[in-house]
């Protein structure tokens, strides 16, 4: 678990764990937390040979990158209010465009691709970007909210009524995605900003966790380990595991502690 500020006087607590599953040769998700300066990235790699690992590990660092230097502008440059989903769509804009170019340059990594999901906090909310079927839930209350809509097939089906959620879980055609980063020069992410407060739980995971686990397990989990976030992401990606293991499974849980701004 890493426990940091944000920035100033936010402080986020994360834990975050990752497994190449039971089944899968090596791990093509990539994640990357920073609390220090209040966000955390998740991506779920496409593509052969380990084109997919590359594609992933790219989305998290060259956007992570475009972070930090958006946060180090505005050290030299206190009143300028940073417009965080203008910021988070450019860096996602960016970033497709550097890993199409990366594919269509280099014969291994041809037809590499990767999902995306990234949470900004900043200022009491969390700005939400995301690109394929990664998942950002919000555990308040006792509750928990998915706050992002898969980009997929079956999710499609569900939306105009011709497949039930419960039968999208075991669909042989749930892991077709509709977007990615990587497929085309430009990609559409979808963004989307949510008031946050202290006490708030946050998990981003790739489609490995939800598709071996059931929501409500998920929850339940969440509210067992809150005290020790480290332990709930490990415990997440056991029971991943546990239920099959068929794909990599990565998760990061935020906490919030204080109101907390890409400062």
């Amino acid at each position: 678990m890493v426990s940091a500020p944000t920035s100033q006087t936010a402080t986020l607590e994360i834990g975050t764990a990752t497994d190449c599953g039971r089944v899968r040769p090596h791990n093509e998700d990539s994640l990357l937390a920073d609390p220090a300066h209040g966000f955390a990235l998740l991506a779920d790699g496409v593509g052969g040979y380990n084109a997919g690992e590359v594609a992933s590990h790219m989305a998290v660092t060259v956007i992570a990158e475009g972070l930090c230097a958006a946060w180090r502008e505005r050290q030299g440059h206190p009143a300028a209010e940073p417009d965080i989903a203008s910021l988070l769509k450019h860096e996602i804009e960016a970033t497709n465009a550097a890993i199409h170019h990366a594919g269509a340059s280099h014969p291994a990594y041809a037809g590499m691709a990767t999902t995306l999901v990234a949470a900004v906090f900043h200022d009491g909310s969390v700005t939400v970007g995301h690109v394929g079927d990664s998942r950002l839930y919000r555990l308040r209350s006792g509750e928990l909210e998915p706050l992002t809509r898969d980009h997929s097939v079956v999710q499609e089906q569900v939306d105009c009524g011709t497949l039930s959620a419960e039968a999208a879980r075991c669909s042989p055609s749930r892991h077709l995605i509709t977007r990615a980063l990587g497929v085309g020069p430009t990609v559409e992410a979808e963004l989307h900003e949510y008031p946050a407060v202290p006490g708030d739980l946050y998990l981003l995971c790739s489609d490995g966790l939800f598709n071996a686990v059931e929501e409500d397990a998920i929850r339940k989990t969440l509210l067992n380990h809150a005290a020790d976030l480290h332990a709930a992401a490990q415990e997440l990606v056991r029971m991943a595991n546990d239920g099959g293991g068929l794909d990599n499974v990565s998760v990061i849980v935020v906490r919030i502690r204080g109101t907390s701004s890409l400062a």
